[in-house]
């Protein structure tokens, strides 16, 4: 529970906002409670937040007795953001209101290698024919959330020196959606969004955690001291890179060898039944064949997750994270994976950072990264800064 400090400076519309959207106030009294305000300073910021449109004010009709508070609650209705998780062969798309819960959604697939120039006009157009779907045209764009396979540069918004988004590095994706509004677009890796989807969810649950993407790709989302890490360069996570001795001498996409996604990646898994005779074209169809019971195909997904678990060991002990989250095309063959990747970490990583480790799937499956991405403009345009700057003050 938040209190004022004695000394600090006096609490802004924003931060009365954070109480009021974490549901710790829904009163005026319980504002000057907690900031330490005056009757006249809680009302001239609940009224510039009203302004705004964020914040709605209620009669209270439970009262039993006198005349009955008025209630303050976050109006999710005040707006809208759009979402797109892009991936190499398929797109998730969703319209969200501002509590993150989905308006309307779509699914795009899209030919692998397929450039910003041509998928990113088809994720917009389809973007703008969701939210007349959702019944919301009417509504403000708050903001627009994407995220990339690979490393992302989040200050230029694009791409940046990817093995896996070919034609995409330095390629700005906001100038795409200037016919489409003129709101903030945010750009992250994909397993940072996935990680956000979690932590969205689970606020109270844990602050530290470690998300691994295992798909056609590898990469971790990672969070730390309730923290997303994204690194000096937003590459934190990339360790799908990392040589490993069972890798060397293998040749990986990203143009070098001995790399762990060369044998554990979802692309090398699919790569592994073809050179066997087996008609396959994605990791999606190498798990199906795992579900179904193909020994090859469980054979591989497991040997992923012992050789995914053998990387991620060291970083469970510099980390410690009370969660490892799986997620990504491989966790629908979650027992068959998991048992590789639980023998490994426990295996590897010391008996103290695995004490209280516990290993689960995602929440929200294939639609995890379109909901973080969501989660991140949230994040980002109803923070206490953001709302302040709003306001002017």
């Amino acid at each position: 529970m938040r209190t004022s400090r004695p000394g600090a400076p006096p609490a802004t519309a924003g931060e009365m906002f954070a109480l009021i959207r974490d549901r710790e106030a829904d009163t005026r009294t319980d504002l000057g409670k907690f900031t330490g305000l005056s009757r006249s300073a809680v009302a001239a910021r609940v009224n510039a937040l009203t302004t705004l449109g964020l914040v709605i004010e209620t009669e209270d009709t439970h009262s039993t007795g006198g005349r009955p508070p008025a209630r303050l609650s976050f109006d999710v209705d005040a707006g809208i953001v759009l979402a797109a998780a892009i991936g190499r062969s398929r797109s998730q798309l969703g319209v969200f209101s501002l509590g993150g819960e989905f308006l309307a959604s779509d699914t795009v697939d899209q030919e692998i290698g397929v450039g910003p120039d041509e998928l990113m006009p088809q994720i917009t157009k389809r973007l703008e024919v969701l939210v007349d779907e959702s019944g919301r045209t009417d509504h403000r764009i708050l903001g627009v959330g994407l995220s990339i396979p690979g490393t992302a540069d989040t200050a230029r918004g694009c791409s940046l020196d990817s093995p896996i988004m070919h034609g995409w590095d330095g390629i700005p994706l906001a100038p795409f959606f200037a016919e489409t509004t003129s709101a903030p677009v945010f750009l992250d890796n994909d397993a940072n969004a996935m990680v956000l989807a979690e932590r969205r969810d689970n606020r109270d649950r844990f602050q530290n955690a470690l998300l691994v993407k295992a798909s056609t790709g590898l990469g971790a989302g990672i969070v730390a001291g309730g923290i997303l890490q994204r690194g000096s360069l937003g590459a934190a996570g990339e360790f799908g890179h990392t040589k490993i001795a069972a890798a060397a001498g293998v040749a990986c996409r990203c143009g070098d060898s001995g790399c762990l996604e060369a044998i554990a990646g979802g692309w090398a898994l699919v790569r592994a039944l073809q050179d066997r005779g087996r008609s396959v074209g994605h990791i999606r169809g190498v798990v199906e064949l795992a579900v179904s019971g193909d020994p090859e195909a469980r054979r591989l997904i497991r040997d992923s997750g012992r050789h995914i678990g053998e990387t991620l060991a060291g970083a469970v002990n510099l980390l410690n994270p009370e969660v490892l989250i799986v997620g990504g095309d491989m966790a629908k063959a979650y027992d068959i994976f998991v048992a590789g990747l639980r023998e490994t970490v426990y295996g590897n990583a010391t008996a103290l950072a695995t004490k209280a480790l516990t290993i689960q799937a995602t929440t929200h499956d294939d639609l995890s990264g379109v909901i973080g991405s969501a989660a991140m403009v949230l994040d980002q345009v109803l923070s206490t800064r953001a709302i302040d700057e709003a306001l002017g003050s």
